[in-house]
C-alpha cells in the first residue's frame, strides 16, 4: 500500500510538471513534414517503414555497437554483485546478511546512483555532452575495480562495503548520464519517439545476453577472476566510444 501511494504521487507530481512541447502530438495530426504532404500508411506499414529508417540513420552501425557493448561489463556485474555479498566467505563472498545487503543497494546505492544521475544530468545540460562525455565514460567502468578489491581481500567491515559499492554507484548513475544523452541524440529526427523506443530494446538486449552467461562465468572462474573478467569486458565500450562521433545538435536524418 505505501509502495502504490508513492506511485500515485510520483504520477499527479509528473502530470503537473512534464513540459508538453508543442511537437507532442499523434503523428496522423502532421498533414505536413517538412512541407511535404505525407500520404496516409496503415499502422503495419507505418512501423516497417519507421524500422527500415531507423537502420538507414548516418553512423548506425557504430551506434549499435556502442549501444549493446557499452555495458558489457556491467551486465554481468549488476547479475553476480548482491549474490558475492550473500555468499559464504568460504566460497568466495562476503557472507553479508540479507538486511545488509538491502541496506548497501536499496538505500545507499540507490541514494548514491541518483546524486550521480542529478549530477551527470546538471553538468551536460551546462556545458553540453561532448565536454563530459569521457569523464562519464571513465566513471561507468572504473569503479567495478572495487568488486575485483572486494573479491580479492573480502572485507567485514560494513561501512568499508558500504563505501565502495556507493562509490560504483555513483560512478554508474553519473556515467550512464552519457549513454542516455547519446541515445537522445542519436534518435533525433522524423521518428524520434520511434527511434528512441529502438535503442532501449537494443540497450535492454544489450544487457540481457551477457547477463545470461554471468552466472556460469562466476562459477567456472570465482569470484575474484570473475570481477577481473568483468573489467576486461569494459575495454569494447572504451575501445567504441573512441571512434563514436559526437553530435550537440540534433540529428536530422
Amino acid at each position: 500500500y505505501a509502495a502504490g501511494a508513492v506511485l500515485i504521487m510520483a504520477w499527479l507530481y509528473h502530470s503537473i510538471v512534464l513540459p508538453r512541447p508543442a511537437g507532442d502530438c499523434p503523428a496522423t495530426d502532421k498533414k505536413e513534414i517538412d512541407g511535404k504532404h505525407q500520404p496516409h500508411l496503415n499502422p503495419v506499414a507505418l512501423f516497417f517503414r519507421t524500422f527500415i529508417k531507423f537502420f538507414r540513420k548516418k553512423n548506425i552501425g557504430k551506434a549499435l555497437a556502442f549501444i549493446l557493448l557499452f555495458r558489457l561489463g556491467e551486465a554481468q556485474l549488476g547479475k553476480m554483485s548482491q549474490l558475492f555479498m550473500l555468499d559464504p566467505v568460504a566460497a568466495g563472498g562476503l557472507g553479508l546478511q540479507t538486511t545488509s545487503v538491502g541496506f548497501i543497494y536499496g538505500t545507499a546505492g540507490v541514494l548514491s546512483l541518483t546524486i550521480g544521475g542529478i549530477l551527470g544530468g546538471v553538468l551536460v545540460s551546462r556545458d553540453g555532452l561532448k565536454r563530459w562525455f569521457w569523464p562519464m565514460v571513465l566513471s561507468m567502468n572504473l569503479p567495478n575495480l572495487v568488486y575485483v578489491y572486494m573479491a580479492a581481500t573480502q572485507p567485514q567491515s560494513l561501512a568499508a562495503i558500504t563505501s565502495l559499492v556507493c562509490l560504483e554507484q555513483f560512478g554508474y548513475g553519473f556515467g550512464f548520464t552519457a549513454f542516455m544523452m547519446y541515445l537522445i541524440i542519436f534518435s533525433q529526427g522524423r521518428n524520434k519517439t520511434s527511434n528512441y523506443a529502438i535503442c532501449t530494446g537494443f540497450m535492454a538486449l544489450g544487457m540481457m545476453l551477457p547477463g545470461m552467461a554471468a552466472g556460469y562465468l562466476q562459477s567456472l572462474l570465482g569470484y575474484t577472476h570473475f570481477f577481473i573478467w568483468v573489467c576486461l569486458c569494459t575495454l569494447p565500450g572504451f575501445i567504441i566510444a573512441r571512434f563514436l562521433p559526437i553530435a550537440e545538435k540534433k540529428e536530422d536524418k
